[in-house]
């Protein structure tokens, strides 16, 4: 199984910019992207973010509002000020490198357990057990028998990851990108490519008449969410280079023109502006979003108005 799985994905591994000879900073910055946002997403932002700030020191120099504008709409954009507060740290307890062990990375502000171990061994060929949810999926089906993994992760999965792990940190590193592309690919959640799978023949789930999930997965809801009035917002903050003022953020019915933003992009701050108002977002959860921004602190509230934090 190791042989033929590792052996598949030396032949199929997509060309990704982050593999190969990619720098540890660079594998970094791509798990850290990588979380809930997919890979066509991310590639373009990840190219242009290393063509900017190729290094951990250069990163750390940026002020958390050019972080906020260039991480776009990746989503999620607590991750880019958590990775802003990890690159000042590896700065200034690693001599701006990237550490390489788990323990050490796992000691940086918003770095998980998850991604401490990818980094240590995709960036730094060690062996760590990585556990992300391809992963998980491709263990349940090939080697328990189910159609999908427990809802949130559980010791016995990762006693069951630790398990198959090779004994070799090359392999094991080898075995650990295979599994989670095998996952991606091939045996994905919903319609999985049963027929172009290494290990079709010893996967327990075939063998077991394919049985269907014990639960309907849920996913995250987005229309109508404060997530969705968020996203919006940050939009509009993301393209004015000056406070907005909360009138402004209201909608069409305040003095939209005597409010609007004196500098920036004039235009991208307009279509923003569109967008948000067309949720038709009712008082309480805008305010909510709005305050939950400042809280996390992705957004400042100033006399003048709304803007990125400094």
């Amino acid at each position: 199984m190791h042989q033929e799985i590792r052996q598949w994905f030396r032949e199929t591994a997509r060309d990704l910019p982050w593999r190969g000879d990619c720098q540890p900073w660079g594998v970094l910055v791509s798990e850290i992207m990588l979380q809930q946002t997919p890979v066509v997403r991310v590639q373009p932002v990840w190219e242009e973010w290393m063509a900017r700030w190729p290094s951990p020191a250069a990163f750390a120099a940026a002020s958390q509002a050019e972080v906020l504008r260039a991480w776009g709409r990746l989503g999620y954009p607590r991750r880019a000020l958590r990775l802003h507060a990890a690159a000042a740290q590896i700065v200034q307890r690693h001599d701006g490198a990237v550490p390489d062990t788990y323990d050490e990375l796992l000691a940086l502000p918003g770095i998980g357990t998850y991604t401490a171990a990818a980094v240590a061994a995709f960036a730094f060929g060690r062996r760590e057990t990585v556990v992300d949810t391809n992963i998980r999926r491709v263990h349940a089906r090939l080697v328990i028998g189910q159609a999908l993994p427990a809802p949130s992760l559980t010791a016995a999965e990762m006693a069951l990851a630790a398990e198959l792990l090779p004994g070799d940190p090359v392999e094991s590193v080898e075995w650990n990108a295979g599994v989670m592309e095998l996952g991606a690919l091939v045996c994905t959640a919903r319609s999985p490519k049963c027929g172009l799978c290494p290990v079709m023949g010893q996967c327990a789930w075939i063998a077991a008449g394919q049985p269907e999930p014990t639960y309907i997965p849920k996913g995250q809801p987005w229309a109508g969410t404060d997530r969705q009035v968020r996203g919006a917002v940050m939009a509009v903050l993301r393209a004015s280079d000056s406070p907005v003022h909360a009138e402004l953020l209201w909608g069409p019915e305040a003095e939209v023109a005597a409010a609007a933003p004196r500098t920036g992009h004039r235009d991208e701050v307009t279509a923003a502006l569109d967008k948000l108002h067309g949720l038709n977002t009712h008082a309480p959860q805008l305010q909510r979003a709005l305050s939950g921004l400042v809280t996390d602190g992705l957004a400042q509230l100033s006399e003048d108005g709304y803007h990125l934090p400094h």
